[in-house]
């Protein structure tokens, strides 16, 4: 079977991270390895980035997870806030031009920062939202759930879009809808595992309207409910993907692997329908397997 130029498959030939070496596990940078580990969705879309600039792809994305996984990783509020702030003072110091600290993550971010001239606006606005995390307040409507994920999510692509020297205004608003979209689909498949924790991303006025009882959610009972409330913010995301989409035909080639989330979330919120919109069916759980190959056409026909 021939690879598509530029698929997964043929770049895993390649370099992922450094060059002339290959994708395997063992000669990974410790940054792309971790990625590869807990973000398989971002790892495959930085494949199509240029070689050169996939290090600093996978920096970003290891400390998205780092920052990311704090609520998750501490006991309570103030030692997920000293984490945080652990992590503000490195990305000062990288920017300030001071030390860099011994850490894999730490090291990679501090040199992305530094090579490339980064934004630390974006940097400052991730780890707020992520602070934010630590509250554990269920957002009062849609459009607060969406700026949400416009912090947490487009920020992101805009650095990555960064990276890869990308200035494009056209390029910019696609990052903004598609960053909102796929974190929009995101919340939505890890639903089971907020519902079990005991946590809520859905509105709180959205969940009053459909009379969501919350003894049902946390005990992923599939209601009437919870299927209405999953296809209004499944529909939002819907909406901002067909946003981006509409400036794909101006966006540059180069800004294609900041922007291939979209495809990822597309392809998941289509699962979601199929699946009655029911967000604790099992099936949802399991991996696209054909992911590698949707990311490869959409990058050979620069879309998204």
């Amino acid at each position: 079977m021939a690879t598509i130029p530029g698929s997964v498959k043929e770049v895993d030939r390649k370099t992922p991270a450094s060059g002339g070496r290959s994708a395997d596990a063992d000669v990974l940078s410790p940054v792309a390895a971790l990625v590869r580990r807990h973000d398989r969705d971002r790892f495959q879309t930085a494949l199509f980035a240029p070689v050169h600039r996939r290090e600093a792809l996978f920096a970003l994305y290891a400390f998205n997870y780092e920052i990311a996984r704090v609520r998750e990783g501490v006991t309570e509020p103030m030692l997920g806030q000293i984490r945080l702030q652990w992590w503000r003072e490195n990305i000062a110091t990288a920017f300030a031009g001071g030390p860099v600290r011994h850490h894999p993550v730490v090291e990679a971010i501090s040199a992305a920062i530094r090579d490339l001239s980064l934004p630390r606006e974006h940097f400052d606005c991730l780890i707020d939202a992520r602070e934010e995390d630590l509250e554990d307040t269920q957002p009062a409507t849609l459009a607060a759930l969406e700026d949400y994920a416009e912090a947490t999510s487009a920020r992101l692509i805009y650095l990555v879009l960064d990276v890869l020297n990308v200035r494009d205004p056209t390029a910019g608003g696609a990052a903004h809808h598609i960053g909102i979209a796929y974190a929009l689909a995101g919340l939505l498949r890890a639903m089971p595992f907020h519902a079990r924790t005991g946590r809520c991303f859905i509105p709180s006025d959205l969940a009053q309207r459909t009379e969501l009882a919350e003894e049902d959610y946390r005990a992923l009972r599939t209601t009437s409910a919870v299927r209405a409330a999953t296809a209004e913010i499944a529909a939002a995301a819907s909406r901002h993907l067909v946003r981006a989409r509409v400036r794909s035909r101006k966006t540059p080639r180069s800004a294609v692997p900041a922007l291939l989330p979209a495809v990822i979330a597309r392809r998941w919120l289509t699962r979601l329908s199929r699946a009655g919109n029911d967000p604790f069916n099992p099936a949802l759980a399991e991996a696209d397997p054909s992911q590698a190959w949707r990311l490869a056409v959409a990058a050979l026909f620069n879309r998204f």
